[in-house]
């Protein structure tokens, strides 16, 4: 794996993309998982994209423009303490609209509340240790579409799942490659995204 592929592959699968991708499988690859109504869907999922994406994206621009993180990359796990903080209240103020005011779906609150609560948790471990925020976004994903191929069993959707697992294992790869983290911190960020989402999900959903 050359470096530039490296970079390519984690800069599309950054952790501010995971939450709408997560949403857009629900919506789109498995629509019978939510009552949602079709034609609200495309709204909410950019409402979505640009509550977890565009604006955490703008402020993190702001950091970096300010010199209050010196890259995006966040190469230090002290500097991380920051963005982390800033995007989980950016998440938070998310969820909370969405659960308050906006109160359409239960499984997509569940997994906005979800998103939040991995990436709190993993701010709080990075007080400690630095352990993969792509990996624990990809973890959180991998559990949400494991939990929905049980439940939603079909030949596409186990080939979904596998693709999946097969991106989570090439970010890994090329976060690994990158030396951006070492094995254990890779291995950490998705045990703990996948370990925090997995029984919420599947309790919610094989209840």
């Amino acid at each position: 794996m050359c470096r530039k592929l490296a970079m390519g592959i984690s800069v599309v699968f950054q952790p501010l993309v995971i939450p709408s991708l997560m949403v857009l499988t629900l919506f789109y690859i498995v629509p019978e998982a939510t009552i949602v109504p079709g034609e609200a869907k495309w709204s909410l999922s950019l409402l979505i994209g640009f509550t977890t994406f565009l604006i955490p994206l703008l402020g993190l621009a702001g950091m970096r423009f300010s010199t209050l993180i010196h890259s995006y990359h966040l190469p230090d796990r002290k500097e991380r303490l920051l963005p982390f903080t800033l995007v989980t209240v950016f998440y938070c103020m998310t969820s909370g609209f969405f659960y308050w005011k906006l109160n359409v779906d239960q499984l997509l609150i569940t997994t906005l509340g979800m998103v939040t609560i991995s990436l709190f948790v993993l701010t709080i471990v990075t007080y400690f240790w630095k352990i993969s925020a792509h990996q624990t976004a990809l973890g959180g994903w991998v559990a949400l579409v494991a939990v929905l191929a049980v439940k939603f069993y079909s030949t596409p959707m186990f080939y979904y799942l596998l693709l999946i697992i097969f991106i989570s294992g090439l970010v890994g790869t090329a976060r690994l490659y990158l030396n951006a983290h070492k094995p254990d911190e890779v291995y950490g960020g998705f045990a703990l995204g996948f370990g925090i989402n997995f029984f919420v999900f599947y309790s919610l959903l094989m209840a």
